[in-house]
């Protein structure tokens, strides 16, 4: 039987996406996601409980990053677990695990008109833009999913 390595998440920007560039001229980004999750504990009080993941984006998704988010910007991301190792320089076994990036939707909502314009409000100036889904390999955005069940 085949395993299923899927994550979902709704979460905050901790700081601006690192955007570097391998051999070949491919682009990877990486930045922290904040997701919480707030329930009330059983004598009512309203408990916050924050996670951060370290989420890590290729290609034209990660030009994409770069070029439209910002600390604090609040994302819906599809993608998978990864969980990487390695020796530090006193040999010691490290690992990290982070979440690699397929399916990135912004969910900023549009700045009032007599803000002054950011990154976000120009993109929030495009019908739609903020609810575009975009290809992990190309960066390119893909066709709007319908909810017809056929």
């Amino acid at each position: 039987m085949r395993g299923v390595n899927r994550v979902v998440l709704i979460g905050n920007l901790g700081r601006e996406p690192d955007l570097q560039h391998l051999e070949g001229n491919i682009a990877v980004a990486k930045f922290p996601l904040a997701t919480t999750e707030t329930y009330k504990d059983k004598n009512g009080t309203l408990i916050s409980q924050t996670e951060w993941h370290t989420v890590v984006l290729w290609r034209g998704l990660a030009e994409l990053a770069q070029k439209y988010l910002h600390k604090g910007s609040l994302i819906y991301l599809e993608g998978r677990i990864r969980t990487r190792s390695w020796e530090d320089k006193d040999k010691n076994r490290r690992f990290s695990t982070e979440i690699i990036g397929d399916n990135l939707v912004m969910l900023d909502k549009r700045k009032e008109h007599n803000e002054l314009p950011s990154v976000e409000g120009l993109s929030g100036d495009v019908p739609g833009f903020n609810d575009m889904n975009f290809d992990a390999g190309t960066g390119a955005p893909t066709a709007p999913k319908d909810d017809l069940p056929f």
